[in-house]
């Protein structure tokens, strides 16, 4: 990918910035608040935690677990850890292999989409379809990445090892004019952009056709509209479909 020096340097400060951030932690109630690191930095944490014990897995995926092979609690010389978990956990990534026969992997996702300008947009919690019509009562246009914030967040369910199967989706509409608006990335707050057993992923279809990225299971709690600088990573799994990823914001004064 091809940088100017300015471009150069703001994904510089942004990468850096990801070694600094630690995952907000919850407080009494289940309020979110903020680190240190982020109040200096300016950038948040919206990387739902790996967390069997409160990470929702969708119907049928494969389940986590997390085992400590060794533990110095357990009087053991060091400690040493076990992961087990399905690539769409958590906060993720979908590659066009996902959905698209021949799509690029995970691995081969350019960088260019993952790192830059992004809007938030805040669906009411009535909603859970964002169709056209949805989507066009929001500022959406002119944005290169949306994210959208929906029931899911104003009712903590990426906190809830529960799969609740009423999330708000992205509509085949919405997702046919995001992709024709030339969007590089989509990104909702919960587990999956389809809808909960539509006959097909239509959505899916659309958006990595066109080899949009499309994350999901962000953690948009403490997030309000507006416009944000967004860096998202994942691991770099080779010839695989999807990746867990680690998801920062800042806001802008755009």
């Amino acid at each position: 990918m091809r940088m100017n020096n300015g471009r150069t340097g703001w994904m510089i400060a942004a990468l850096a910035a990801m070694g600094s951030v630690s995952q907000a932690g919850l407080g009494q109630g289940g309020s979110a608040r903020v680190s240190a690191a982020q109040r200096s930095t300016g950038w948040i944490d919206v990387t739902a935690t790996l967390d069997p014990k409160t990470t929702p897995v969708y119907l049928g995926d494969a389940p986590m677990k997390f085992d400590f092979l060794k533990d110095m609690r357990r009087g053991d010389a060091f400690t040493l850890s076990a992961f087990s978990l399905g690539a769409h956990s958590g906060t993720h990534i979908d590659a066009p292999m996902h959905f698209v026969r021949d799509g690029a992997p995970i691995d081969q996702v350019p960088l260019e989409p993952l790192i830059g300008p992004a809007r938030v947009i805040d669906i009411p919690d009535a909603v859970q379809s964002i169709n056209v019509a949805e989507l066009n009562r929001h500022r959406w246009r002119g944005a290169e990445r949306v994210l959208f914030r929906t029931r899911s967040s104003q009712r903590g369910w990426m906190r809830s090892p529960a799969f609740h199967k009423d999330f708000a989706y992205i509509a085949p509409d919405a997702a046919r004019l995001l992709a024709d608006a030339g969007v590089k990335l989509v990104g909702i707050d919960y587990i999956s952009a389809e809808q909960f057993g539509a006959p097909a992923p239509l959505t899916h279809r659309t958006l990595l056709g066109k080899g949009i990225p499309i994350v999901e299971g962000l953690s948009l709690e403490r997030i309000t509209a507006g416009d944000y600088d967004l860096v998202v990573l994942p691991m770099k799994v080779g010839g695989h479909e999807a990746a867990p990823a680690r998801a920062i914001l800042r806001k802008t004064a755009r």
